[in-house]
């Protein structure tokens, strides 16, 4: 400090302990849990083995015992199965199924009610979604006009089938990362795992300039992404200087910026440049060149002609930049100073010449290649491009480069290196590194990620971040006993379904000694089941189940985009649209720079980053919306004339609507209630109708949706 006092000094302390403790941390970092190998833990001894019906269960039991926390009783059978149906399905399990499961006695009625769940093709939509969330999903570009890209349901779809087909998980990361560099035994998994590398295409685009376009930024979120979506690792603060908590360095971060930027990313329009491009086909390459050929070469002349100007307009910049740099400096004689202003000034005067042809070649360019572009069944995927290694952007300016790095893995887990000789970008290479056995933390995350979605709160509480600023976790042998359970079970994601849900953990009751708050208010260590409110995709599907309008069918085309020969977006009028439809919400359009209305009130996935784990919160407004909102309305006019159709009197529609609605049958005192809110609502209407089915039909609309309206509609026990 320039000015001493004990204030100062105080200041000084505390940032010199400040950074020692960062310092100490970055130097220890390798010692950190995440880290370090994973355990095959033996489970460990309780006292009331009879509870015990999975082996996960040993390992929460111990925790519960060692606390004095008792678990709660089981849940009943028609909670057991809402809350096993919503898990699996995002969807209200239907009255008869509710009926007959409750009026099973067999053992094995709550195995086989898993089994059927994984078996549906409404789990995949589920728990795709859950997926799309962490890679950030959207059907627009995100640069600041927000492109459309109509070709990205294609990707949506592969994680759809995939978890529905139940692929290993190693293999899923593997084509995602790499599938078109993959071995395929036909041309239908050779366009699959093309598509699969649409997680990487879907990285954030930025800008709105073809000159200068931040690549190093769209290269930076790709990294970012896969950083926190598969190893649960923060590693774009590397990309400026060494990670000040975790062993991530700078070097590693260009390691595998090196990888990308050998990397061909698909084109999706900017405001400068409307037409896509380098988006990968999926029809044979004889048949492609036929169709593409005369258009590339026309194109290709336009565009010739236009990155000609475009390398004279920046010559000249560069002349004049340089020019007037020189005329600051001191000591110039005159004729020095007037020969400098005349060059700046003949440079000036040629590009006023040359601005407006270049204005002109590149409004040719770009409508002859929006007009001509013929009709590619295409994917928005990545392709290998020229291989090269990266050099450190110092202090993260792309502008001011380091020492070049060899393109490879962080060192903290292998450090493998390409070959010297490599021809490839490394992206193969680089999947397999991910999700080889001894890296510890894919199999991690991903355990973590399942046992979050079932029970409210991982086993890490920061899903995203593994590192010393994240959680530590609540259970770290039972983390490393499912990581390993999920290689036994050859990285089956719905072996690990199996094996969560069938646990006596998961089938507790959400309610139980009170006295617990005391001791573990949060319930991190599961002395009862978590209730919690159902994500904005699950109401929605929810609400048009119940109402009888829900499209159970797999939309297989692209959104409806204005033709993209019209598409004129700018940054100031960037693309905006909602299309609705009465199919499942995974399938809606999703896009970066504006959310659907609904899924902005209940609190849907931001898909400009990595989202590990939802927001919940509880807002005026989400009530007011399920009171006024015409999606609301319409749904539960649906709902009432279902229930006109399918009850022959108040008590057994009474009944119906509470079992459609929250999966039981109404009290006593809420029958009576309905009988009283019923004939309230006819007198009402008694004035302004003429029949007695008008009023009925306005009675149950209301009633339809009071019942949506209600916490049990939209939580689960």
């Amino acid at each position: 400090s320039q000015n001493p006092s004990p204030e100062n000094d105080l200041i000084h302390a505390v940032w010199t302990t400040l950074m020692f403790i960062t310092c100490a941390l970055a130097v220890h970092a390798d010692d950190h849990w995440a880290f370090q190998e994973i355990a095959d833990p033996l489970t460990p001894a309780v006292s009331d083995s009879q509870w015990v019906q999975s082996p996960l269960d040993y390992f929460v039991l111990a925790e519960l015992e060692e606390r004095n926390l008792e678990p709660a009783p089981p849940a009943d059978r028609r909670t057991l199965i809402r809350r096993a149906t919503f898990d699996l399905t995002g969807l209200p399990p239907a009255p008869q199924e509710i009926a007959e499961f409750v009026a099973d006695p067999s053992p094995d009625a709550y195995p086989k009610l898993v089994e059927r769940l994984l078996a549906s093709p409404h789990y995949g939509e589920r728990w795709g979604r859950h997926w799309l969330d962490v890679v950030r999903y959207a059907d627009t570009a995100g640069c600041s006009s927000d492109f459309p890209v109509p070709q990205t349901y294609r990707y949506r779809n592969y994680v759809i089938g995939s978890f529905n087909r139940d692929k290993p998980y190693d293999v899923f990361l593997q084509e995602q990362v790499a599938g078109d560099l993959m071995p395929a035994g036909d041309t239908a998994q050779s366009h699959e795992r093309i598509v699969a590398t649409g997680y990487l295409a879907m990285t954030m685009r930025f800008g709105s300039a073809v000159i200068n376009n931040p690549r190093h930024l769209m290269i930076d979120d790709t990294i970012d992404n896969l950083g926190r979506a598969i190893l649960g690792l923060n590693i774009q603060c590397a990309r400026c200087h060494d990670h000040k908590f975790d062993p991530v360095s700078t070097a590693d971060y260009y390691r595998l910026y090196g990888i990308f930027d050998s990397t061909r990313y698909p084109f999706p329009g900017i405001e400068t440049l409307k037409v896509q491009r380098d988006f990968v086909p999926l029809m044979a390459t004889d048949e492609y060149e036929r169709l593409v050929g005369p258009y590339n070469e026309e194109v290709g002349a336009l565009e010739a002609k236009r990155k000609a100007l475009t390398a004279e307009l920046q010559a000249g910049e560069k002349v004049i930049k340089e020019s007037r740099a020189e005329l600051e400096k001191d000591g110039l004689d005159e004729a020095e100073r007037a020969r400098l202003e005349a060059r700046v000034g003949e440079y000036q005067e040629k590009r006023s010449e040359i601005f407006p042809k270049w204005i002109e070649a590149g409004k040719a360019f770009s409508d002859t290649a929006q007009a001509k572009k013929p009709e590619i069944d295409d994917a928005y995927a990545m392709a290998d491009a020229v291989p090269v290694n990266a050099k450190v952007h110092i202090h993260g300016d792309p502008k001011n480069l380091g020492d070049q790095v060899p393109r490879g893995f962080p060192a903290i887990l292998g450090g493998d290196r390409l070959p010297e000789d490599s021809k490839s970008s490394g992206r193969l290479e680089l999947s397999q590194w991910l999700t080889r056995p001894s890296n510890p933390l894919t199999r991690r995350v991903l355990v973590n990620r399942l046992w979050q979605h079932h029970f409210g709160r991982g086993i890490v509480a920061t899903p995203n971040d593994f590192g010393r600023q994240g959680r530590a976790p609540t259970h770290p042998e039972l983390l490393d006993y499912l990581a390993q359970s999920l290689m036994r079970n050859g990285w089956s994601i719905k072996a690990m379904h199996r094996l969560l849900m069938l646990s006596t953990t998961y089938q507790l009751a959400s309610t139980g000694a009170a006295e617990n708050d005391d001791v573990d208010p949060e319930n991190k260590y599961l002395w009862r089941f978590q209730r919690r409110r159902l994500e904005a995709e699950a109401i929605r599907d929810t609400v048009l189940a119940v109402s009888g309008a829900l499209d159970r069918s797999v939309p297989d085309e692209a959104h409806p985009f204005p033709d993209p020969k019209t598409w004129a977006f700018t940054q100031h009028k960037p693309f905006n649209a909602v299309y609705d439809a009465p199919v499942r919400s995974v399938y809606l359009m999703v896009q970066r720079q504006s959310k659907h209305p609904f899924f902005a009130v209940f609190d849907g996935p931001d898909p400009t980053t990595s989202v590990g784990k939802r927001v919940t919160t509880t807002t005026p407004i989400q009530a007011l919306f399920m009171m006024n909102d015409s999606f609301v309305h319409e749904h539960a006019r649906n709902l009432a004339i279902r229930l006109l159709d399918e009850g022959h009197d108040d008590a057994s529609r009474v009944r119906r609507v509470f079992e459609l609605t929250t999966g039981r049958g109404p009290a006593s005192i809420e029958r009576a209630a309905s009988a009283v809110f019923l004939k309230r609502v006819r007198e009402r209407f008694a004035a302004s109708t003429d029949t007695d089915f008008e009023r009925d039909y306005h009675a149950w609309e209301s009633f339809a949706r009071a019942m949506m309206r209600t916490n049990e509609f939209i939580y689960i026990d």
